[in-house]
């Protein structure tokens, strides 16, 4: 008890300073402390004790962990839980078949009897947190290099996790906080019987797919409803038949009233990470190399298959979903950056850099301890700036060229041929062959080739001679024989044809593994990694501990220099609270974005038979016919909006919540200009986008045909009746 005490007292000379109100993903444990006097200043009707008590049921009690890296939340007294679309998926493409396309048609279950088990799935309640700093760091002294802290702190919270009291089927996780300056321990429940209650159809629930993707305005129906079975007394269990709708402590109502400019909004989720106090030198790193290369890198993978994809129906199909998922990152990226530059985010950090350092050299004993900081980390980065670009350059390399990955599934192979055990090799070579058909299915040769020719001349070009590699050499690609022998490589190599693959099926295990070792994508993949396991890891690894050791310091020193501002920990996959509110911005001159969108937007965009922009025939009929039941305004039906919520990747299906308590929303994305939030939050861009409650209700309703789910929730106007009050 002590101890936290003490932490609150330290935390508590935090709160001068103030920061964009709707900046900061904030621990619940301390928001009566940190942050209820301004959230209820920013509009909010209810208390930091309704929001996190474990006294009683609160907010918290609602919000679960989706299946480790998305959120979700309770919307009724049954189990009944919302989270993302997109967050959904892989459970929802499992159940699908060629007869029954839940992908593409959607899935609405008829009775709790129809809803579909997800092995595997699972959703994860926070119990309780408690800052264990004292316990964590015992032991761990200055002069510890960062391997040696690290293993100090690890079996401190080994002995910690044994001894703490907590039910025999609840877990402990204990992270760190402000780069290991502090630290929380979290009791957790883990639910392991997650079913699949509905989703609509992709059309809507991925409407705009990549060209609407981290834009505004939107118009995606990005949910899905699962629901959680619970075993006896209410406890986690293995999925059973006999399993029973999960009772929560807590669950959200449903408001029907809608947004209006102004109105309070929370986001309530587990972020995933940010780092949001990087030096300046950090930042002109990432906006100068690392960026840019991806961005680059990614530009022409895309150009490549897009070239391909319009020239081919089927082929467009096969590689929608790859073109997406390197089209993601490319476009949040050249956000990011973008963004940066547009709220001179560099100009800002050296400022504070600036005062930072006046701060130190006003105080003689914070001088002698941190006035040496910035300038060592901006020496570490500027070193570490040798390995940017080569470990980007690995990576996408790795990543974006499937010829190569291919290659990389047979080392398993190959490992276990060296241990000598026949039976092992057996095993390990028919599951090698059963994944041919998978990736052949959706695989291109041409396009592969296409993107290993570019990217990997890009690579010599961008990396320089010291990173070259046998196999590279061998091809000379700065040679005019490159492109011939690009395509010998394809045409030879084992893993570019599923005939070559199939034929390793009857061959003894000593011919299997000379004709992997000998194969040239084989060849070119091992000895890349080779070089860069040879050349980089052990160099930018050690690189890394020293920067990660001396933004621990700089962290501490900010804390210490200035004790009246708040700090609020960057996202590390735990439970967080951020605000703000609803509101359109101005992105470039002449540009200003509304807050709220409508279907008439969705029948703006259609594109009949368009794989982004298709609308189902339902959907066009109800809007013609204005039939939005009570679920429209005005002869309207809205469909997302967007506020000014901090969040990040792992606040997807993260519930939106209002100034009374209540579920208005469900966070999806951020806008293009505001990507760069994980590093620099600035109120006049960054803005989280949202699908409208009243449009999940509508979508349930009036396509899914699942009023019974609309039913089970609580259905609330809490603007009317403080309309009432006021008359």
């Amino acid at each position: 008890m002590k101890k936290i005490i003490l932490s609150l007292f330290i935390i508590l000379t935090y709160l001068a300073t103030p920061i964009f109100a709707g900046e900061g993903m904030w621990l619940p444990l301390l928001l009566k402390q940190l942050n209820e006097k301004e959230m209820q200043a920013m509009g909010m009707k209810i208390t930091a004790e309704d929001i996190y008590s474990i006294n009683k049921g609160s907010l918290k009690d609602a919000i679960v962990q989706f299946g480790g890296g998305c959120t979700a939340s309770l919307i009724s007294n049954s189990g009944l839980l919302l989270t993302n679309h997109h967050c959904g998926f892989s459970q929802i493409q499992q159940h699908s078949t060629l007869e029954h396309n839940y992908v593409e048609d959607g899935f609405w279950s008829v009775s709790r009897e129809d809803e579909r088990a997800c092995p595997g799935l699972t959703v994860m309640f926070i119990v309780s947190m408690e800052e264990v700093t004292g316990d964590v760091l015992k032991g761990v002294t200055p002069d510890m290099n960062m391997r040696e802290r690290q293993s100090a702190i690890d079996k401190n919270i080994a002995a910690l996790s044994k001894t703490y009291k907590r039910l025999d089927d609840q877990d402990i996780l204990v992270r760190s906080f402000y780069q290991g300056n502090q630290y929380y321990l979290f009791v957790t429940e883990t639910y392991r019987d997650v079913r699949l209650v509905g989703a609509p159809p992709s059309s809507i629930g991925n409407f705009g797919v990549d060209t609407d993707n981290w834009v505004w305005p939107r118009h995606t129906g990005d949910f899905s409803l699962f629901r959680i079975y619970a075993g006896k007394n209410n406890r986690p269990a293995d999925y059973s038949p006999d399993n029973k709708p999960y009772i929560p402590k807590h669950y959200l109502p449903v408001s029907l009233d809608g947004i209006e400019a102004g109105d309070f909004t929370m986001v309530f989720g587990f972020p995933g990470r940010t780092n949001e106090y990087l030096p300046s030198s950090s930042l002109e790193q990432t906006e100068d190399l690392h960026n840019p290369a991806r961005i680059a890198i990614r530009g022409k993978v895309l150009e490549i298959m897009h070239k391909y994809m319009t020239q081919d129906e089927s082929i467009k199909l096969k590689y929608v979903t790859k073109a997406a998922r390197v089209a993601n990152f490319w476009k949040k990226m050249q956000g990011e950056s973008e963004g940066l530059k547009r709220t001179h985010a560099i100009d800002k950090r050296l400022a504070y850099e600036n005062e930072f350092t006046k701060a130190i050299n006003a105080n003689p004993s914070l001088q002698k301890k941190y006035s040496a900081i910035l300038p060592e980390i901006k020496a570490a980065v500027k070193k570490a700036d040798q390995w940017v670009v080569i470990q980007v350059y690995a990576s996408e390399l790795m990543g974006n060229i499937e010829l190569l990955r291919q290659a990389r599934r047979a080392d398993k192979l190959l490992n276990v041929y060296e241990n000598n055990n026949t039976q092992d090799f057996d095993n390990e070579r028919r599951k090698l062959l059963e994944s041919q058909a998978g990736f052949f299915k959706n695989y291109v040769l041409a396009i592969d080739r296409d993107i290993f020719r570019d990217i990997v001349k890009m690579y010599v070009q961008q990396t320089g001679a010291q990173y070259n590699f046998p196999a590279l050499e061998k091809m000379g690609p700065t040679t005019e024989r490159w492109d011939d022998e690009v395509n010998k490589m394809y045409d030879n190599s084992l893993f570019a044809h599923p005939e070559k693959m199939a034929s390793l099926a009857d061959l003894s295990p000593d011919v299997v593994v000379s004709q992997i070792k000998n194969d040239p994508a084989y060849q070119f993949s091992h000895d890349l990694i080779t070089m860069y396991n040879e050349k980089v890891v052990a160099q930018a690894d050690a690189g890394a501990d020293v920067i990660d050791s001396l933004m621990t310091i700089y962290m501490r020193a900010q804390m210490e220099a200035f004790p009246k501002r708040r700090f609020y920990p960057d996202a590390n996959s735990t439970l967080r609270v951020t605000y703000g509110k609803v509101n359109g911005y101005k992105p470039r001159d002449a540009v200003e974005y509304l807050p709220q969108t409508f279907l008439d937007g969705v029948m703006e965009k259609y594109k009949p038979g368009d794989y982004e922009f298709d609308v189902s025939p339902k959907l066009i009929e109800l809007y013609q016919k204005k039939d939005f039941g009570p679920y429209g305004v005005n002869g309207k039906m809205p469909v997302c909006f967007i506020a000014s919520n901090h969040t990040t990747g792992g606040n997807s299906g993260s519930p939106v919540i209002d100034a009374y308590g209540n579920l208005i929303g469900l966070n999806f994305d951020r806008t293009w200009e505001g990507t760069m939030s994980d590093l620099n939050y600035d109120v006049s861009l960054c803005r989280n986008i949202m699908v409208d409650a009243r449009y999940l209700l509508f979508i349930i309703d009036k396509i899914g045909g699942a009023k019974r789910l609309v039913d089970e929730m609580t259905l609330v106007h809490p603007k009317a009746k403080v309309k009432k009050k006021k008359k």
